[in-house]
């Protein structure tokens, strides 16, 4: 895996970036753009972020695109950003265009009930407060609790969830910080899929994530663009870089913009 500091003076790469016909930046938001805090409704993104992204949007020829776990509507407040910008949420279920149109999943039967079902369980566990719902998924959060209340509960959701999946066809997630139930075919890769699709084989696409919920979307733009692990810890991965946020992100993005000027 290549650091940051072995690309930061690559002027061939910068220059092949800069001269591609198209570009693309996949960008997902927690733990990437913004950092983790146990109130997920107080995670902005580090500071200078939102001012970079912002230029990188006003420029021409460079498509920008935020993919996350969240719904898509929840994270456009977050972002804050002066245009509204595209958004795949629900981890690719959801997809927010610029012009405000909301493209929605359409779920079965037995999907809609499994997931409220889950709900369900999981309030009966007194989760209310770390249950996330969200167009064809449902998170619980255990971020902020001591390890040992985390562990517990973790296992008792997993338990539960578990017999609701195999019932209703449901497939059970683990992520840094949580589990989640999710329709199936719903994961990061399918947004990176349909973007490198609109974009064309000679697009520079890169993609940016933190979380193994990034791992499908890393391996879905191998061979065809460029994953970016954006991590302190190195772990195992599909991506072929790491950066550490927050200073080499913003070294990154930085680059890019001027890549584009």
């Amino acid at each position: 895996m290549k650091q940051w500091k072995d690309v930061r003076n690559d002027e061939a790469l910068w220059s092949r970036i800069a001269k591609s016909p198209k570009k693309a930046l996949i960008l997902d938001y927690d733990g990437t753009l913004a950092p983790f805090v146990q109130d997920r409704n107080k995670a902005v993104p580090y500071p200078g972020v939102r001012e970079i992204v912002s230029r990188i949007m006003a420029r021409p020829g460079s498509r920008v695109v935020f993919v996350t776990g969240r719904a898509c509507e929840d994270l456009l407040s977050l972002l804050d950003l002066p245009v509204r910008p595209e958004i795949w949420g629900s981890h690719g279920g959801e997809r927010l265009l610029p012009d405000g149109t909301l493209e929605k999943p359409r779920l079965s039967p037995e999907h809609t009930q499994g997931l409220a079902s889950a709900l369900a369980l999981a309030k009966d566990m007194d989760m209310d407060e770390r249950l996330e719902e969200k167009p064809g998924c449902v998170a619980a959060h255990f971020r902020g609790l001591d390890e040992p209340q985390a562990g517990k509960l973790k296992q008792e959701i997993f338990a539960a969830w578990s017999k609701t999946a195999k019932d209703s066809g449901l497939l059970l997630h683990e992520f840094d910080g949580g589990l989640e139930l999710r329709v199936p075919g719903f994961d990061k890769g399918r947004a990176v899929r349909k973007i490198v699709e609109e974009e064309g084989q000679d697009a520079a696409v890169f993609y940016l994530g933190d979380d193994t919920t990034d791992e499908d979307a890393f391996a879905a733009l191998k061979g065809r663009g460029t994953p970016v692990l954006v991590r302190k810890e190195p772990r195992p991965t599909h991506a072929g870089w790491r950066l550490t946020p927050p200073g080499e992100l913003l070294e990154f993005l930085s680059r890019w913009d001027a890549a584009l000027a």
